[in-house]
């Protein structure tokens, strides 16, 4: 079964043009899907991009983030447990090489999931493995998507 997902950037030079002395492009640009809001997004900060937008780098972590929490959420309803409550605060380490190229080296996911039952708290947790197996975006990356969750019950 194959899904297919379109996305339209655009991106100007007079829209994007504040002084012609420097020596790089202002990086703001939009990223349309049909039927959805627009994204205003530009590069990192560390990039030479507007603080204040999103940024390449934010959006595949957050999409490792979401892909693993509705992973998570549905081996878990497979299993019977009760997910009350779900956060995460994830980290993505980049790495620059000195030719300007760079790549994520690895992604830290730290899922906290909070559930009715105490009996089942063990098997919550594993069950993140199974999660990880079943990300669409994880299974996209060639670096690893570790994570390092915490369960308790309510």
């Amino acid at each position: 079964m194959k899904h297919i997902f379109n996305a339209e950037a655009k991106w100007s030079l007079n829209q994007n043009r504040e002084d012609s002395t420097k020596r790089f492009y202002i990086k703001n640009h939009k990223i349309s899907i049909e039927g959805k809001p627009v994204l205003d997004v530009s590069a990192a900060k560390a990039f030479k991009g507007d603080p204040a937008l999103y940024n390449p780098e934010d959006l595949l972590l957050s999409s490792l983030v979401s892909c693993h929490m509705m992973s998570y959420l549905y081996v878990c309803s497979q299993k019977g447990i009760e997910v009350l409550e779900y956060s995460d605060h994830a980290e993505a380490i980049l790495e620059v090489a000195p030719d300007g190229s760079g790549r994520f080296t690895e992604v830290h996911l730290y899922p906290k999931v909070v559930i009715a039952n105490a009996d089942k708290v063990q098997e919550a947790l594993d069950l993140h493995t199974k999660a990880n197996k079943l990300c669409f975006i994880a299974n996209s990356c060639n670096f690893p998507v570790l994570h390092q969750a915490s369960c308790k019950a309510v």
